[in-house]
């Protein structure tokens, strides 16, 4: 979810439910000790919390630094990337290819953990490449747990390092829910969070039959109004209904309340293109979006895109 789930479109997604446990976009370890990752690490915790600081990393020691800084910054959890396949990342030596070498995933997580008294996690693949065998996630799993790390996110599917594109490796690797399943049934104890390929919120109570926790990412990125019944459906809370009018009007509320001269429109409002996911004039509405990105104002963008959303 690089380049989505910043702090806008987590406001945004505020707007809609308050208590889905939210996830910032991965950022590097190098990005925030070498580099200028201020942006990607602002958040507002007295809107957004809960949410996690996702980290991408292979250096113990710097993974540890950089979860003393999210503690320090308010962050509620700190997870380690061991799923993304690109092959960005790949260079970097971090993601998904961490999960051929468990000895170095286990030594950054007893680092981190050591570093913070926040929860750490971690978010994996059923496994790489060719190996398929449930056996396989299990030993990393095991090694994981070990650790005492008590949350994993599992993407029920493998990551295909080469010949296929983070896209489509988030479609074409076929899904083993039964492996995420099996995890639970193996490790009790541990909270399993099953992801990949859920896309209603019928589905999330189904999984979580049998697994803890449900993670969404581009279904409600692609259609955030999915998420309008998950505070009363999946957490109980008493039915908040607010419009897809209301949502847009407070969201362009707030960018216009920004003093912030690096931000770009196009940066902040791709996150409403999903608005109106589901209504008629869906092509116009996003050629109106752009319209706006270009003309770089906003003013009057709520009346000339409400018309869309009614």
């Amino acid at each position: 979810m690089m380049q989505c789930t910043d702090i806008h479109d987590r406001y945004l997604m505020r707007l809609i439910t308050k208590k889905s446990f939210l996830y910032t976009e991965m950022v590097t370890t190098g990005a925030i000790i070498h580099g200028n990752a201020t942006h990607q690490l602002d958040f507002n915790k007295s809107i957004e919390s809960p949410v996690a600081l996702q980290l991408g990393g292979s250096n113990p020691d710097e993974l540890a630094k950089c979860s003393e800084i999210a503690e320090s910054m308010g962050y509620d959890e700190i997870n380690l990337n061991l799923g993304c396949p690109s092959e960005r990342v790949q260079k970097g030596s971090f993601g998904a290819c961490l999960m051929i070498e468990p000895k170095l995933v286990q030594r950054c997580l007893n680092a981190m953990k050591q570093s913070v008294s926040i929860p750490v996690t971690a978010k994996c693949r059923t496994g790489i490449d060719k190996i398929e065998d449930y056996d396989f996630l299990k030993s990393f799993v095991e090694g994981i747990a070990n650790q005492n790390i008590a949350t994993i996110i599992i993407h029920a599917r493998n990551a295909i390092l080469k010949g296929l594109s983070p896209r489509q490796n988030r479609t074409i690797p076929l899904l083993k829910y039964d492996y995420v399943y099996r995890i639970k049934e193996d490790f009790p104890e541990l909270e399993i969070i099953i992801n990949g390929g859920i896309d209603s919120l019928i589905e999330a109570k189904d999984h979580l039959q049998k697994v803890d926790g449900v993670m969404l990412g581009r279904a409600p990125y692609d259609n955030p109004m999915m998420l309008e019944n998950v505070d009363k459906e999946i957490f109980g809370e008493p039915q908040k209904r607010i419009s897809r009018l209301d949502i847009l009007k407070e969201y362009l509320n707030y960018l216009e309340g920004l003093d912030d001269p690096k931000i770009r429109l196009n940066q902040v409002l791709k996150h409403i293109y999903g608005l109106n996911k589901g209504l008629k004039n869906a092509r116009k509405y996003r050629y109106e979006i752009n319209q706006i990105m270009k003309e770089g104002n906003l003013s009057g963008s709520f009346e000339r895109l409400s018309s869309y959303l009614a």
